[in-house]
């Protein structure tokens, strides 16, 4: 991949260094957008048809008729990554309502801005290496999950503004991060997710994570991490946690599409790791991606 990476805009590849979005783009004005994180294991994008199927979820909640085929989207990223000349690769997919007069309420015209990127990412599958170098330091913050009835909870959109204060909670004095992410609570103080991240924790053998029937984004990493423990006769149980719920499991893991499944080395401090059931599900996670992009 070269120093000036390819990007897609609006139908046409582009060198990152001339790549521009409008400043009146509805993306950029409000966050009015959405987007899904990918990965490509092989050349193969990793369960495409399920971040297609919550793209247009998002779409549907944000009522944004881009009129993009599917067809036309999977095209745009394959082209995105054979001109960075990629296989095992970070992609990002956006969708804006694109520019329209400057006013709040969105006109259901919609001449949409669509941008993808992509960036080297190692190998994933049996003979992958993670992308991440240690188990992740996890601190609860005061920040609260944005609620379901003010923002749907399984909308993945630009304005990512509750993770970011999340985050920015973590910046010490010094501007060094105090740990790898942050854990949010819902307004009823129970366990929600992390800013970027879905949580897994386990105790005497069975999986546990917060429901998807809250504050929560249902996370197509967390959805396949699901499926695999119930087929490996792993007891799986979603639900309302405390922290305390969390902070005194055997083990608890976090989940996306980059990290895969990243142990947890600590909560606020208190050792927790990783162990047989995250070690499990971790192998038979490798499996899936070899299986699904490698053979």
């Amino acid at each position: 991949m070269s120093d000036d990476p390819i990007y897609h805009v609006d139908g046409d590849l582009v060198p990152a260094s001339e790549a521009t979005v409008s400043v009146d783009d509805r993306g950029f004005r409000y966050g009015d957008a959405a987007f899904e994180t990918l990965r490509a294991y092989g050349g193969t994008v990793f369960e495409w048809d399920a971040h297609l199927e919550r793209l247009s979820a998002t779409c549907g909640a944000l009522s944004l008729e881009h009129g993009l085929s599917a067809g036309d989207l999977r095209d745009r990223i394959d082209e995105t990554l054979a001109a960075n000349g990629l296989g095992d690769a970070y992609v990002r997919l956006s969708i804006t309502r694109g520019v329209q007069p400057g006013k709040l309420t969105p006109r259901p015209e919609v001449d949409p801005t669509v941008v993808i990127y992509a960036k080297p990412l190692p190998r994933g599958g049996l003979d992958g290496d993670s992308v991440w170098d240690d188990p992740a330091t996890v601190r609860t913050v005061e920040t609260r999950r944005t609620p379901d009835e003010a923002i749907p909870a399984a909308a993945k959109t630009h304005n990512y503004l509750n993770g970011i204060l999340a985050r920015a909670e973590l910046r010490t004095d010094d501007g060094a991060l105090a740990a790898d992410e942050a854990l949010m609570c819902d307004l009823e103080g129970d366990v929600a997710e992390g800013a970027t991240s879905n949580l897994f924790f386990v105790r005497d053998g069975a999986l546990y994570t917060p429901t998807t029937g809250g504050a929560v984004l249902p996370g197509i990493t967390r959805e396949i991490v699901l499926e695999l423990a119930a087929a490996d006769g792993i007891s799986v149980r979603e639900g309302r946690y405390t922290l305390e719920d969390v902070r005194s499991a055997d083990e608890a893991f976090l989940t996306n599409r980059t990290w895969e499944l990243r142990p947890v080395e600590a909560l606020d401090g208190r050792p927790i790791g990783g162990g047989a059931v995250t070690n499990r599900l971790s192998q038979l996670y490798d499996e899936r991606v070899e299986r699904t992009c490698y053979e």
